[in-house]
């Protein structure tokens, strides 16, 4: 079997992780929430506004500032949104994962640890 047949069934493996079946599920949960999205909506047009406002000869501080404090209020509720954080997780998980695969590959073609080692084989792919 060549390179690129055992590089499309590792895909096909790692397709069936229930890491990637969660951030999957993440996903949908993300780009389906209405009032997520409509937090992110309003946030990319108050970006906007403060944008034009800044880009301004004659701007309005008050202005700049109210958008700006709403700006960060919306940053917050999407950050702190447990569907947001549900994803960020979920994203981490699948990082983390591709990461252990990378060391193991780079591990098996080199003989030598990745430098990266926590000593912690819970962040590992494996070197035993």
């Amino acid at each position: 079997m060549g390179i690129f047949e055992l590089a499309a069934e590792l895909g096909n493996l790692l397709k069936e992780d229930d890491r990637l079946k969660a951030l999957e599920t993440a996903r949908n949960a993300y780009e389906t929430n209405a009032e997520l999205q409509g937090l992110m909506s309003e946030y990319e047009v108050q970006q906007t506004t403060l944008q034009n406002e800044v880009g301004k000869a004659d701007r309005d501080m008050l202005l700049v500032e109210s958008v700006q404090a709403r700006i960060n209020e919306l940053y917050k509720l999407i950050m702190e949104h447990p569907v947001f954080v549900a994803l960020n997780e979920a994203q981490q998980a699948v990082n983390d994962l591709m990461t252990a695969v990378n060391n193991t590959i780079t591990t098996q073609i080199t003989g030598e640890e990745p430098s990266g080692c926590t000593h912690n084989c819970a962040t590992c792919g494996g070197c035993h």
